[in-house]
């Protein structure tokens, strides 16, 4: 029998951790991002659980559909989410196991078209006057330059180009780098606002921090880069934390729940019916672009959507058709 691995403090692993630790590191060793990693180690934990804690080797094709029959009819989990669950599994047998399953009976479930929800520009203005501070910069940058909520928060000093107006965005959706807009507006607040991070840096270096973490492996090939003031983040977090890895005391980015749940208060504040999320912003961005007239393969890159079909979506959002054509019922009046 094969002993456990010790961990770091000289105690022994369950066969357990020196699983996931092997899917873990399949994972970063293809350059996922940290939330496919989690998401995946947790589906096959799920995945294990549900079947009585067997190993994986153990199980096959029949087990990865009964699970997947399992969160479609009992669970009732969306279209996405069965189609995540699928990859994770896939990824486990193929490429940490080394097995290859038959894909005669697992299908990925076909996910029902979806209008995005849009606001209008009126509800864009009245919802970020409601908001204020940093969520309110961010919530500014994601609908004035069409960005995710983990794309706006993970921006670097250098991402910012202040002359040319432009906002790179690098390892976004799929590892792809983009650039689009930076709104003119938004100079100046965001340069108030770099002032009061720059200084903040500085009296982090003075204490002997002001460190942060770099992508892939750049922080040994620039060991000084981590502390440079190009490479901190746009929007740090009001305290310091603890790198599980290094040990090092250091300040990440600010976390995506303070952003989206002043979003979420001020979408109550205001009254607005619509089912608004951050994510919302990105869409009024795109379809308010349409509007304005730009053509669709320009907004597919400002998005950074690898599919000019995914951006076609906002078409259907813009379709004048039901808004102009006058009901029958209406002719009797």
């Amino acid at each position: 029998m094969t002993r456990p691995l010790p961990d770091r403090q000289g105690q022994a692993l369950s066969p357990a951790a020196t699983d996931s630790m092997v899917v873990r590191a399949a994972i970063r060793a293809r350059h996922y991002s940290h939330r496919t990693e989690k998401a995946y180690v947790g589906w096959i934990r799920r995945f294990v659980v549900f079947h009585g804690r067997r190993h994986p080797r153990t199980m096959g094709h029949d087990e990865i559909s009964s699970f997947l029959s399992h969160l479609a009819t009992t669970r009732k989990v969306s279209a996405s989410t069965q189609n995540q669950a699928l990859s994770a599994l896939l990824f486990l047998y193929r490429e940490v196991l080394g097995v290859q399953l038959d894909w005669v009976n697992i299908v990925r479930a076909k996910r029902p078209f979806r209008l995005p929800v849009v606001m209008t520009r009126e509800e864009v203005r009245i919802l970020l006057d409601a908001m204020a501070g940093t969520p309110w910069l961010v919530a500014s940058l994601l609908y004035g330059g069409g960005l995710r909520i983990t794309e706006g928060l993970r921006l670097r000093v250098k991402d910012l180009d202040f002359t040319t107006r432009v906002i790179t965005v690098h390892d976004g959706k799929d590892q792809k780098d983009r650039v689009t807009v930076l709104p003119l507006s938004l100079v100046e607040p965001l340069t108030s606002h770099l002032d009061r991070v720059r200084k903040q840096h500085q009296a982090d270096r003075e204490q002997g921090l002001g460190c942060v973490t770099l992508p892939a492996a750049l922080a040994v090939k620039y060991p000084r880069a981590r502390e440079e003031w190009a490479w901190q983040w746009v929007f740090p977090a009001t305290r310091h934390d603890v790198d599980n890895e290094t040990g090092e005391r250091h300040r990440h980015h600010v976390h995506e729940s303070v952003v989206q749940r002043a979003f979420k208060e001020a979408v109550r504040r205001i009254g607005l019916v619509k089912p608004a999320s951050c994510h919302t912003l990105r869409h009024s961005f795109a379809t308010h672009l349409l509007e304005n007239g730009y053509d669709i393969r320009t907004i597919q890159e400002l998005l950074g959507h690898k599919d000019v079909a995914t951006t076609m979506i906002y078409t259907h959002v813009l379709n004048r058709g039901g808004r102009i054509v006058k009901s029958p019922l209406d002719n009797r009046c």
